[in-house]
Order: structure tokens, then sequence, then C-alpha cells
């Protein structure tokens, strides 16, 4: 087509009708069909997200509530809706059917309203009116039309949040997985620790369990996974989701097999660790504190999942150190040992540590993942800059906190309290099953005596024997008669393993997150940190499927200008500068006043001299300029701030536009020359 056809009446009307019949074509195209060009991939569900809503057991409905007519002078609330209920979409739409999406409008005093109040949806006001709005989510396997309320499986978001707007998806996965298979996660529990409740031998009673085991017991079923009674007779049960190791110390080769297998299988853990564990320590009847193996050991299986612990250092920062009342002194001083923990130190990328505001930890130690290892290890609690490894020693029966400053140099990095580990292992026992002889020695590996018999599916060995031929014989001929079962040693994980790692024990007990009342018999928690609800989360996280561990934040929708916080991080930094000196001056100028007031027997000259009255007056000066030079600081912020708006509207506004010219100009040239070159 030449410029003449291109320009005539039939070329123009060709061009219009390709583009209407374009548009018609994109109309009517699939809504699935779409491209995500967001940083973060906003708007792309995680392959965990497609795989738990295509294969569900049920359909489900999601109903979001949403009040709708209320909110519409309330532009950055529709914005928000809008987005969720994007999300939602996209969700159903991957679902295969399995879900249905109802938006509902609860206006006052409507059916709508009774039902969201049902089903606990929290409502919000926001005017000083008093007005209401409803803005939170429902997943369950039922509506009231065809199934009673009493008999709906049902899960709740009382209220969206926007600050959680990265987690979203999560969240109503994790809540579709739940309603899907409503029955309670089990969580196995190993421990030498007290921590689910004891007896107390000095005051001769049984002791409580800690309340963190009362908030899990509100939401798992916990069973007890008897360590005594773990040989070759038996395993982990297969119905434990996760197994929560306390302070692992003087496990037996059979537990550790067992442990290993169970992640092999598939198993989530929350690991423990302590390499001074306070809780453990017990009073005699003359009140001397007697320490009972303080320091966690799992060498083996932490080597095999790539995780390094040295059980004789505790963690000591300056920066994070709690105030305590010790010994003789009553008066608050920090103890290196006891941390603080707060949230510009948690992975605010992490389901399981966003939005927690403080942790506190009591000689803790820190964990860090072993070079030339496939696993991937993600620090979820770190410490300060201003912190150094301390002798764990120096830590045990310490009467005076200030004594551990004689120690401390910091070595001016953080360390890892907490990890999430994940990846594909190998076992820690490559040889298999370890046999074990009848005076607790290791002996060979079962699979290097029993290799034929353990090809077998499905099998558990009913009694430990030492590795000989009359052993192997013994052996065959009742794996023969069925009189027993040999599981079969796994040597990998078949799918991700994922390990949530503390280096702490203490931070468990009551002492230090939670003041615990009694009321008509009742144990009424009163929490000042978050450490109850750091393991709630962890368990929540784990007790999934790896799909739905496996949900990545879809990160932040806000998109501020960095250049801007910079400036103001800047402009920050000169105003505390300019501050600190004007204080500091006005601390001298007190000094140098109280010395002009007083004669020299130390008695105050009880009238203003000429001397003071000078001294007074210069320092007005300087407070005044150091004032005008805070407005100038605060002045050249805003100019900045600014300027760079400007910079950035006039690049925006005239800065492609001018490009888009030179190129059309320099386009228009090169087809002139080439008309030239070619007469």
């Amino acid at each position: 087509m030449n410029k003449k056809t291109f320009f005539s009446p039939l070329g123009l009307v060709s061009i219009t009708a390709g583009l209407v019949l374009s548009v018609a074509m994109i109309s009517f195209m699939p809504s699935s069909l779409r491209i995500d060009l967001t940083e973060d991939r906003l708007y792309s569900l995680s392959d965990g997200t497609r795989n738990i809503v295509s294969n569900l057991d049920q359909q489900l409905e999601v109903m979001f509530f949403y009040s709708d007519s209320a909110t519409e002078d309330i532009p950055q609330i529709r914005s928000f809706a809008t987005r969720v209920q994007e999300l939602l979409r996209e969700i159903v739409m991957a679902s295969n059917s399995n879900l249905r999406l109802s938006v509902i409008d609860p206006e006052p005093f409507s059916e709508d309203e009774d039902l969201a109040t049902q089903f606990g949806i929290q409502p919000v006001p926001v005017t000083q009116g008093g007005e209401e709005i409803y803005f939170g989510l429902v997943v369950t396997n039922g509506s009231g039309e065809n199934m009673p309320f009493n008999m709906q499986v049902s899960e709740t978001i009382p209220l969206i949040r926007p600050d959680q707007e990265e987690f979203l998806e999560y969240e109503v996965i994790k809540l579709v997985a739940k309603v899907n298979n409503p029955d309670l996660p089990v969580v196995g529990l190993i421990t030498q620790l007290d921590i689910d409740g004891g007896f107390d031998p000095v005051r001769g009673q049984a002791t409580a369990p800690w309340m963190v085991m009362e908030y899990i017991r509100q939401l798992y079923e916990v069973r007890r996974v008897d360590i005594a009674g773990i040989d070759a007779n038996n395993h982990i049960d297969d119905e434990v989701d996760i197994l929560m190791v306390v302070h692992p110390q003087d496990l037996s080769e059979e537990i550790l097999y067992q442990i290993d297998q169970y992640i092999m299988r598939g198993g989530a853990i929350m690991l423990f660790l302590d390499p001074n564990a306070d809780s453990m320590v017990t009073q005699s009847p003359q009140g001397t504190l007697i320490p009972a193996g303080m320091r966690s050991e799992l060498p083996r299986l932490l080597e095999a999942w790539g995780i390094a612990f040295e059980n004789d250092k505790v963690l000591a920062d300056n920066e994070l150190a709690l105030r305590v009342v010790m010994g003789q002194s009553r008066r608050p001083s920090p103890h290196l040992g006891m941390l603080g923990v707060q949230r510009n130190y948690l992975a605010q990328n992490d389901i399981i540590t966003n939005g927690l505001e403080t942790i506190n930890f009591s000689s803790a130690g820190a964990i860090a993942q072993l070079e030339e290892t496939s696993t991937i290890f993600e620090p979820l609690i770190e410490s300060s800059t201003d912190a150094m490894l301390m002798d764990a020693a120096l830590l045990e029966n310490v009467a005076d906190p200030s004594v551990l400053f004689d120690e401390f140099v910091s070595s001016q990095q953080s360390y890892v309290v907490a990890a999430r580990v994940s990846g594909l292992l190998d076992s820690a026992f490559p040889e298999g099953r370890p046999i074990v002889s009848e005076e607790g020695e290791e002996s060979e590996s079962q699979s290097e005596i029993t290799s034929n018999s353990l090809a077998s599916e499905d099998t558990v060995v009913e009694q430990e024997v030492v590795g000989s031929e009359e052993a192997e014989e013994e052996i065959a001929e009742a794996v023969e008669e069925e009189v027993i079962e040999v599981r079969e040693h796994i040597s990998g994980s078949g799918t991700i393993a994922n390990i949530v790692v503390f280096a702490d024990t203490d931070f468990l007990s009551d002492r230090m997150w939670v003041q615990v009342a009694q009321f008509l018999g009742r144990r009424i928690p009163q929490p000042f940190a978050n450490n109850g609800d750091l393991i709630i989360n962890a368990l929540d996280n784990l007790s999934g499927s790896a799909d739905l561990v496996s949900i990545r934040s879809r990160g932040r929708y806000s998109r501020p200008f960095t250049r801007v916080l910079d400036l103001q991080r800047e402009a920050d930094d000169r105003l505390r500068t300019e501050e600190a000196d004007l204080l500091s001056r006005l601390a001298e100028t007190e000094a140098s006043l109280a010395d002009l007031n007083q004669v020299e027997d130390g008695e105050p000259i009880g009238q203003i001299t000429p001397e003071i009255q000078s001294e007074i007056d210069r320092f007005n000066g300087e407070m005044l300029e150091t004032r005008r030079r805070l407005r100038d600081v605060q002045y050249q912020l805003t100019e900045d701030i600014e300027r760079l708006g400007a910079n950035l509207k006039a690049i925006d506004t005239a800065l492609i536009p001018i490009l888009l010219t030179i190129i059309l100009l320099v386009m228009h040239y090169l087809r002139v020359q080439r008309r030239k070159s070619g007469n």
C-alpha cells in the first residue's frame, strides 16, 4: 500500500474496520487470558493456590461482605475492594468450578447484615457519626438456603485489613483448605521439658502446662510422642501433621531415625534448640539452683538439614537487651542475654512473623546455614549488629547482669535466632535404620543386614536384634511368616521439606511473654509480648499442605518514591543532629549558669548578675539560630521534594512526547534520504 492508498477513504475505512474487529476479538476472548507486567507479580496466583483450589473434595462458597453503598464517598476503600474482588475472581476462575463467589452488600437492618453478624464479620466505624461498614470474608461448605447454619463448616476473616493485603491470597486459601478438611491438625510433641505440665518435687505438687500449650490446644490436637516407647517396634504416627521437638537431648539413634524418616515422608517440623535452657534449672530444698541438661543436642539431623548451631554459645545483644531486676539491686538494669526483639528485626515478608511487635527471648542461641548445602535458609528473627556470641557458661546462675558487660565485645554483625528451612533433603541415615544392641551400642545398619527384606512395602520392625547371621535368619523368617513388618527406608524426601527452627526454648515459658491471672478457677492469660502468636502462626503455616506453605507474599501495591524516602531520611538525620547539638549546648549553658550563680562556698547568690544575664542572652541567641537552621532543613526538604516532583512531571508530560517527536523526525529524515538515493 503506497502513501496515497493509505490515506485514501478506502484505506482509512479499512484501518477503522480492523481496529473495531481487533477490539471485538479482544472483548470476546476468555477472561482468564491476561498478562501480569507488575514487578512483584501482584495479579498472578501462586502455583500452590492453583493446586489447592483445583483439587477440592467439595464445592465451597466464598462470600465477600462489602458495604458497597456505604463507601461511595471513600475512594481508598473502594479501590481496595476492587483489588480484593479481582483476587477472589482469579481464585474462583482457577478452581475448576470448585468455588463460587458471592459479593454481599450488608445494608443496615437487612437480612444480609444479619448474615454477616451470624458469620462473625466485624463492623468497622468509618465516620464520626458512627456509620459502620463491613469488609470481611467467609468460606463455607454450604449457603443458608441448602444447609442449616449449625451444620455448615465455615471459616471467617472478620476484617480484611489493607496493611495485610500482600498476605490476602494466603489467608483466603488457608480458609479454603480448612473448610475443605475441617479436622483439627495433629501436633506431635517430643520434649523432656515440663512444657505440657509436670511435677515439682520441691513443692510436691503438679505444675500446670505452659500457657503456650493451652494456646495450641485451642486449635490443634496435641499428642505426646513417647520417646521411651519409640524403638524398632513403632514409628511416629502418620496422622501427625507437625512434629514439635522442644530441647532435644540424649535422643537414641532409633528416635533420631524416626524423626528423620518422618520428614522424609513429607512431615513438617518445628524445632526448638537452646544453648542454655533456663527452664531446665530446678531448685533444691535449700534453694540452690541445680542445672539439668541445659544444652540441646541434635548434631546428626541438623547437619543433614543444613543447619549450623553452636550449643555452647549464647547470643548477647546490647541494643535489644531487656532491663530486668535481679540480685540485691532493685533497680532495673540491661541483661545482655535477655532480648526484646522488635518488629524491625522480624521478617515482615513472612506470614509467620508479619504484624508481630515484640518477641522476648532468654539466653537464646544462634543458627546459620551450613556451607555447600542445597536447602533454602530464610531468617525469620535476627539480632541487631551490636551483638556477639558469648560462652553459655557465663550465663549460668547470673545474679548480677552487669557483669556480662565485662565480657561483651560487639562483633558488628547480626545473628539469626529463628529461620525457615526448606528444600529437598537426603536422609541423615543413608545406610538405613540403625541396629542397636541390647546394651545400646550402635551396630551395623539394617540395610546392610536385611537389604532384601527392606524392599517390601510399608513395613515396621517388631524387635531390635544385633546384626549377625542368626539375626538375619530370624528377621527373614519373621517377615516370611508375616509376624513382623519392616517399613521401607526412605533415602530422600520426595516433597519439599518444611522446618521452622528457633534457637531458644525459654521464650515459650510464661515468664517471657504472659502474665496468668486466676479468675473463678480459670487461668486468664494477659500477654505482654507476641511469643504465643508467633508459635500459633508457625503451626498454622506448617499445618497446611506443601502447596499452602509455598504461597508467597504478593508484594506491595503501594509503591512509594524511594528517592523521596531517602530525602526524608536525610532530613531527619540532619534534624536529629541539630537538635542533639542544641540540647548539648543547653546542658552546657545550664551548668555555666549554675556555676555563675554560686559564690565560693557553694551557696547560691539568689539574684541575676550581669554575667548570668549575659549567658542567658547568649544562649537565647543560639537557640533562635538553631531553630532557624531547623526550619531551613524542613524548608529545604520540602523544596527538594517539590523539585523532584516537578522534574518527574516534566519527564512524564514532556520527555516522552519529545522523544517520540525526535524518533519521527529521524524516521522522516531517513525516508527522505532513501527517496533521494532512489532517484
